[in-house]
Order: C-alpha cells, then sequence, then structure tokens
C-alpha cells in the first residue's frame, strides 16, 4: 500500500527470454548447408557468433535476426 491507503502498482519483474544457443551442425541444419560452409562464415564474421571451450555457438535469436536483415536488403 502507499501512502493514500491504496495498492502501489510497482511493474512487474519480467526476466528475459532464453534463447537456443545452436552448435555449427544445428546452425549448417537450419540454414540449409554444409557445416563447413558455417565454419567459413563465422570465421569471417558474415553469421553471428561465438566460441565456448573452443567450439562455435550461435544464439538463434541473433542468427534470426540476421536473416530478416538480409531479407530485407536484397
Amino acid at each position: 500500500m502507499d501512502m493514500n491507503g491504496s495498492e502501489s502498482k510497482q511493474p512487474e519483474f519480467k526476466r528475459p527470454e532464453r534463447t537456443q544457443i545452436m552448435t555449427t551442425k544445428e546452425v549448417a541444419k537450419y540454414l540449409g548447408v554444409h557445416e563447413m560452409t558455417v565454419y567459413r562464415w563465422l570465421k569471417k564474421g558474415v553469421l553471428p557468433g561465438f566460441k565456448i571451450g573452443g567450439r562455435w555457438r550461435s544464439k538463434k535469436d541473433l542468427l534470426d535476426a540476421y536473416l530478416v536483415r538480409q531479407m530485407e536488403e536484397r
């Protein structure tokens, strides 16, 4: 309750949604390309990705956003 005796409305804390982290194999299947192509694109910075323990990973939401931008540019 606030000082006026009414319920205070504080915004609810909302956790950010977790996104799927994909392996290079999953990215290749998702994009319909060979896994070596995914490695090359990640290394060149064509696709968004990062390394965990020396292995490439990509967040699905970032990958989807990248693909949408690529489609809009054409």
